[in-house]
């Protein structure tokens, strides 16, 4: 078990910030913040918050630090599909309603799949079984040889932009199950071609079902102040036809 101030100084290292540049932000002296992180001064628990919240700390590592301190965790992690969050369940399927006919899903951290919308369901079609199993990942699912990877036309420039998004996400806030899954299908860069991503809203997800191409970009949507882990930690992918020819496919009379 690491002490609050180590892990507290940990996050400020992450952060790239200085004892003094925390200190301004928090409010506090910078004396107060090197006796913290050294473990000659004992924080108390509202102090602990207002420094994670200063360090854009996830809520779950804020649970962390208060263990460390010695105060019980604050924030709760409940599923979504269960009766304790009932408004940001049907704020999060009114979403992913409201954007068919086009997909959407939600997924938690380690990019696992929460729940879809229909408009999901026809690229799943020819999937093996075995990746459809829960959890799915979304991750293994689309670079995966028996999942969507042979349909994706410029599966180089998407395994690049999963790396992308992926290494940020572990450098705001590491998870050992997020790094595994890096480390097995992102790490070596194996058949990205040496692509890099210029702009992650203009790289499409273009993919060809028999002579149909469909291009796709994304946008993420996340909750602006959760006050649960669950929710903290889950983002809804939301993609869009980028031509009209692709938007004709899902809006069509044969949609």
């Amino acid at each position: 078990m690491h002490t609050v101030g180590e892990l507290l100084r940990r996050w400020r290292h992450r952060r790239g910030l200085s004892q003094l540049d925390l200190a301004i932000a928090a409010d506090v002296s910078a004396r107060h913040v090197s006796l913290v992180e050294t473990g000659r001064s004992n924080p108390s628990a509202e102090m602990v918050l207002r420094l994670a919240g200063q360090l854009d700390v996830p809520l779950r590592e804020r649970n962390r630090l208060l263990l460390a301190a010695g105060f019980a965790p604050r924030y709760r992690e409940r599923p979504l599909d269960g009766d304790a969050l009932p408004a940001a369940r049907e704020a999060v399927e009114r979403v992913l309603r409201a954007h068919e006919p086009y997909p959407a899903l939600v997924v938690d951290r380690r990019w696992d799949i929460v729940t879809t919308n229909r408009a999901i369901a026809p690229f799943l079609a020819h999937v093996a079984p075995d990746l459809l199993r829960p959890p799915i990942n979304m991750v293994r699912l689309g670079l995966d040889p028996r999942g969507l990877a042979p349909f994706i036309v410029n599966l180089a420039e998407v395994r690049s932009l999963l790396r992308v998004r992926i290494a940020r996400q572990l450098a705001v806030a590491p998870d050992p199950g997020l790094t595994a899954l890096h480390e097995e299908l992102l790490a070596h860069g194996g058949g990205d071609g040496g692509h890099r991503v210029e702009s992650e809203i203009a790289t499409p997800m273009i993919f060809r079902f028999g002579d149909r191409e469909l291009r796709l970009f994304s946008t993420t949507t996340t909750f602006g102040t959760p006050l649960d882990i669950t929710l903290d930690e889950i983002s809804i992918e939301s993609y869009y036809p980028a031509d009209a020819e692709t938007a004709a496919y899902f809006t069509g009379p044969g949609a």
